[in-house]
């Protein structure tokens, strides 16, 4: 049996139960693919808060305690780490147990190029270099910003599946990237029924992780400039509710009274998202779910698709998305449906909501084709071997 760590973020991103799945899947997959699976995350000083946000040791913080929960949800906590400070403390599995385990590992599997602790990092055997921000991790490394941690990989793959190709611009710095998709663990994601469309949502940061990038002389903007091109949305689409579980900061002040007075409906991520599990309900609750992408994302014809997003077909939720070049491998039209401009996701909305079982079905049968870990995570082990 092959041993994987997987390492990526989770505690680091307290509160957040979307950004907690974005790691499951990976975990999980490769669990019911019959692997070994041990998953070690890493957080810093600096991030480590209480439940009101102010700093705190690392016994106290809110991080540790989220990273112990979800652990002990989806049966992790023997097989987990969470490393303080550069290897000062730990969580979970000791020291001594995960340099052996590191030292018999077939693979690492570094999500970001989030594990950096060394007497780990240079243990393992091989390392797969995993990127889901495709062009800000090429444009870092570019620019020689330390943030993308691509050195000391074997094998480097990517979510943006247009990479490389004509039309995109991302660089790939002289590195092969294979290409892959989002996982989502069909048997954790069930298909859900649902009678009708009444509520478009999604989850959302306002400003995004990263905030504005830079590469060739252009810049690229925060997830705001694009949410700002369909504030009018709501009012074109009688009797459906739209809907953002949206972190934005209470100073945004000219932003929220937009989207407030455009009628969209804003619900508190950190309540209603606020570990995996609430995540999950919150998702196959919904009707269907409409969302722009990061300007990075659609500008360069990336081809990015969302974890997110993966979860919502899995539900059997259709998906009203901003293009990010998807057409190119994916079938558009059934269950998933792109916009580019207004115009198109008005179209969208009432195409979805004209035939909503239909397309509830297709969505599932999209998860079940193309983003089922079983056939994403096989086809990747296959690569490397």
């Amino acid at each position: 049996m092959k041993t994987i760590i997987v390492s990526g973020a989770i505690a680091n991103r307290y509160p957040y139960g979307g950004a907690a799945w974005g790691r499951l899947e990976w975990i999980l997959g490769f669990k019911a693919l019959g692997l070994r699976v041990y998953f070690v995350e890493q957080i810093a000083r600096d991030t480590c808060v209480d439940e009101a946000g102010q700093r705190t040791s690392f016994v106290h913080s809110a991080n540790r305690a989220f990273f112990e929960k979800i652990m002990e949800d989806f049966g992790l906590k023997q097989t987990s780490a969470l490393i303080y400070d550069n290897g000062k403390e730990f969580h979970g599995l000791e020291p001594s147990e995960l340099v052996e385990i590191a030292g018999t590992a077939d693979l690492l599997i570094n999500i970001s190029g989030h594990l950096t602790f060394e007497p780990l990092f240079t243990r393992v055997r091989q390392k797969v270099y995993v990127d889901v921000d495709p062009g800000y991790t090429q444009f870092w490394h570019a620019s020689e910003n330390r943030n993308a941690r691509l050195a000391g990989h074997d094998y480097y793959f990517t979510i943006g599946e247009n990479i490389g190709t004509p039309g995109c611009p991302i660089p790939t710095c002289g590195i092969r990237w294979h290409k892959t998709r989002p996982p989502v663990s069909l048997k954790n994601w069930p298909p859900t029924t649902r009678s009708m469309l009444d509520c478009f949502t999604t989850v959302a940061s306002w400003r995004g992780a990263y905030g504005t990038a830079e590469f060739g002389g252009k810049k690229f903007g925060p997830k705001a400039h694009e949410f700002r091109k369909f504030y009018q949305l709501p009012e074109r689409i009688r009797g459906c509710k739209f809907e953002l579980a949206l972190d934005i900061h209470s100073a945004e002040h000219s932003d929220l009274s937009a989207l407030r007075s455009h009628g969209w409906q804003l619900v508190d991520p950190k309540r209603v998202t606020a570990d995996a599990r609430s995540f999950q309900s919150y998702i196959q609750n919904s009707g269907a779910e409409f969302s722009v992408a990061q300007p990075i994302y659609t500008e360069t014809g990336s081809g990015w698709f969302s974890q997110r997003t993966t979860e919502y077909l899995a539900s059997a939720r259709p998906v009203l998305i901003q293009d990010t070049g998807l057409g190119r491998h994916l079938p558009i039209g059934e269950g998933l449906v792109t916009f580019t401009d207004l115009k198109e996701a008005v179209d969208g909305a009432e195409k979805i909501r004209s035939n909503y079982a239909q397309h509830c079905r297709a969505a599932r049968s999209l998860a079940e084709e193309y983003f089922d870990s079983n056939k994403v995570l096989g086809k990747f082990l296959a690569e490397i071997s």
